[in-house]
């Protein structure tokens, strides 16, 4: 785990894309009365970090939701481990609610290509999860609670605006360069990563079922210095 709990959890979080979410569901109970409600969801983040997840009006966790908005998300990095008690994992408490943002929508989407197939139905709704803490175990011993002004990363002026035309034009014209961070510097095989997006911490990358996080060595200011830094790190995975 890193040393500041926050950027851990932000490094977290960026890695992953499914959660376990956590709602109190109505009459959940034989006595009629809520009860913690557990259940696997897809997520991606906006790029302010907060969550962002697509649901059915039909589920149970969407009905919990509509009638108490109060949810907790658990990403769980231990996956491999001998010890999974020894990884890190991360539970973000917050409020969910409904929303017709295009970027958070379009960040989704390119995170989870096939939910395009039902993102259109009349009964599915994109939904943002606005932070509240963060609870960060990073192994024995290792426990933080992180307060919502920490949860919010800086973000790099004009890089979300600009993000859809650097993804295409890195997975349409430079896809031996996507290859190669895969590869080289995650030393993930395979030869179709896509570039699934790119924030002021790092890159995502997409491969059939696989994701992949690439992260830059400092985080960017603004969106015009993106070039630099992704042309920088195919002369640094030629390298290696």
């Amino acid at each position: 785990m890193k040393d500041d709990p926050a950027s851990a959890v932000h490094d977290l979080l960026r890695r992953l894309d499914r959660a376990a979410l956590a709602t109190a569901l109505p009459n959940g109970g034989h006595d009629g009365t809520a009860w913690p409600y557990a259940s696997l969801v897809l997520v991606a983040l906006d790029h302010l970090l907060s969550p962002i997840l697509l649901l059915s009006d039909l589920a149970e966790h969407t009905r919990a939701i509509n009638a108490d908005s109060r949810v907790s998300l658990l990403y769980d990095g231990t996956a491999g481990l001998d010890q999974p008690l020894t990884g890190p994992r991360v539970t973000l408490v917050g409020r969910a609610s409904v929303t017709s943002d295009e970027e958070a929508k379009r960040r989704f989407l390119a995170r989870h290509p096939d939910a395009s197939m039902y993102a259109g139905f009349k009964d599915f709704r994109f939904y943002r999860v606005a932070p509240e803490r963060a609870h960060i175990v990073g192994g024995f011993g290792k426990i933080h609670w992180v307060e919502r002004a920490a949860l919010m990363p800086p973000a790099a002026a004009g890089l979300a605006e600009a993000e859809p035309g650097i993804v295409e034009h890195m997975n349409e014209d430079h896809s031996d360069a996507v290859q190669l961070y895969a590869n080289r510097l995650l030393k993930r095989p395979g030869d179709t990563w896509k570039m699934t997006g790119i924030d002021s911490a790092g890159i995502d990358l997409r491969q059939a079922g696989e994701v992949a996080r690439l992260n830059f060595d400092a985080p960017l200011e603004a969106a015009g210095e993106a070039r630099k830094v992704l042309v920088s790190l195919v002369a640094k995975a030629r390298a290696a």
